[in-house]
């Protein structure tokens, strides 16, 4: 499944909770789904807090931030797979090391 394929699952997913009503508890707003992708990255770390972790630990936590950036991307009209392929064009040109 591709990025596009896996937005439209989330896209799905957000609609039959209601989370995109005017009215909903949890407002798809590109602040709201921000915050809530860090807090899961956070989690994420959580993991490693004390040690390292299983894959098997980190495996759900990874899943939600994966979902909340698809969301945001989706609702800020941005095109991820592309701008993760100029990312890294522009990675290859960049020097990490002094």
């Amino acid at each position: 499944m591709d990025l596009k394929a896996l937005t439209g699952e989330m896209n799905r997913f957000v609609e039959a909770k209601g989370w995109y009503a005017p009215d909903s508890p949890r407002p798809q707003t590109p602040r709201n789904l921000a915050t809530s992708m860090a807090i899961e990255a956070a989690e994420v770390l959580e993991h490693f807090q004390w040690g390292e972790a299983s894959a098997s630990g980190v495996e759900d936590e990874l899943a939600d931030v994966a979902l909340y950036l698809l969301q945001l991307a989706h609702c800020l009209h941005i095109d991820l797979e592309a701008a993760v392929l100029a990312k890294l064009a522009a990675n290859y040109s960049r020097h990490w090391d002094g």
